[in-house]
């Protein structure tokens, strides 16, 4: 019904910047809020940043200040840029997308398939 499709991740040297991207296409009626989580090896899936719609984005205390979301409801999509990456960065990164199809009644989230981010030191 729904997809997501991330691109721009990659390698990058410590204090290096990546700007990612993510675009949903399907059957959209409306899009509540997008957003980006990482996972790290061993380690939980985190919420990084989250833009709803018509609210405050909101970020993670460990990029605030390095990390912007934006997005571009024009063509349902959600960036990521990351600025001055440390090594603790890395991780799989994905977005996710809360969204009322045109075929349901209740809003849901859907996932990217996740773009790999690693932070050379």
């Amino acid at each position: 019904q729904v997809q997501l499709v991330e691109s721009g991740g990659g390698l990058v040297q410590a204090g290096g910047s990546l700007r990612l991207s993510c675009a949903a296409s399907g059957s959209i009626r409306r899009i509540n809020a997008m957003g980006w989580y990482r996972q790290a090896p061993g380690k939980q899936r985190e919420l990084v940043a989250v833009a709803p719609s018509g609210g405050s984005t909101n970020y993670a205390d460990s990029v605030k200040g390095r990390f912007t979301i934006s997005r571009d409801n024009t063509k349902n999509t959600v960036y990521l840029q990351l600025n001055s990456l440390k090594p603790e960065d890395t991780a799989v990164y994905y977005c996710y997308a809360l969204v009322l199809t045109t075929i349901e009644s209740v809003p849901r989230n859907y996932w990217g398939q996740g773009t790999q981010v690693t932070v050379s030191s």
